[in-house]
């Protein structure tokens, strides 16, 4: 899909939008990731979480990349003044691309929903998906797992730590990585892409840090690489 420039008015946004903007990312419930940042962006970086009504201030030749995580919305904005909506920004005095991406806007889960439906699945998965511990979800379905859009995630894992990753569809394919803090962006994602490490298309894996786990299925069609986070992107929690 090709993006549609455009400029926009803020509108409704008003004193109180712009007080909540002066709060730090991550506070509220995350709504957007900061998948770049060229210039200054009212002391935002790189893979920040923001949450709605948080309001960015771009210099006319400041530039931010927006990934939302449920509307899949890909935003690119070159100056102005932002308001982070729940779906979408709003732009006064600025320019915004916006692109539609593939990702998984129904998969955000807690940390225990996450954990529980990942044991769900490494009990249930073989090679077949058959067998008498295969377990299925609500109406005769199979339990709810994450869908990645890219084959190189990025987890967020918070410190350095052992990651495991465990195919489910394949028997034998396993991989240990142990995370130093060298390899972690802003000390808390790790970056598969960066490493030259990807997943097999259309694989189902767990993936497990400590005594969380996370169960996600790679997209058949899905790409290596630096894809868009939001299309990539595991948390645990």
């Amino acid at each position: 899909m090709v993006g549609a420039a455009l400029v926009s008015v803020l509108g409704l946004a008003g004193p109180a939008a712009a007080q909540g903007g002066a709060t730090s990312a991550g506070k509220g419930v995350p709504v957007a990731v900061v998948e770049e940042v060229r210039g200054k962006a009212s002391g935002l970086e790189f893979m920040d979480y923001v949450e709605a009504g948080r309001v960015i201030k771009l210099g006319p030749k400041d530039t931010i990349v927006l990934g939302y995580l449920k509307s899949c919305l890909r935003e690119t904005i070159t100056g102005g003044t932002v308001v982070v909506g729940a779906e979408q920004s709003k732009v006064h005095l600025g320019q915004i691309d916006s692109l539609k991406v593939e990702c998984d806007a129904t998969a955000q889960l807690s940390e225990r929903q996450a954990t529980e439906s990942a044991a769900t699945v490494f009990r249930g998965m073989g090679p077949n998906n058959t067998g008498p511990n295969k377990t299925t979800g609500a109406g005769g379905e199979p339990p709810r797992t994450l869908v990645l859009f890219g084959r190189s995630p990025v987890f967020e894992l918070k410190e350095p730590a052992t990651l495991t990753l465990e195919r489910l569809d394949k028997a034998g394919e396993k991989q240990t990585i142990a995370v130093t803090q060298k390899m972690l962006l802003r000390g808390r994602f790790y970056d598969m892409a960066r490493s030259d490490k990807s997943l097999a298309a259309g694989g189902s894996y767990v993936a497990t840090l400590g005594p969380r786990k996370v169960a996600f299925k790679v997209s058949a069609d899905a790409k290596p690489g630096s894809t868009a986070v939001v299309g990539r992107l595991v948390r645990f929690e």
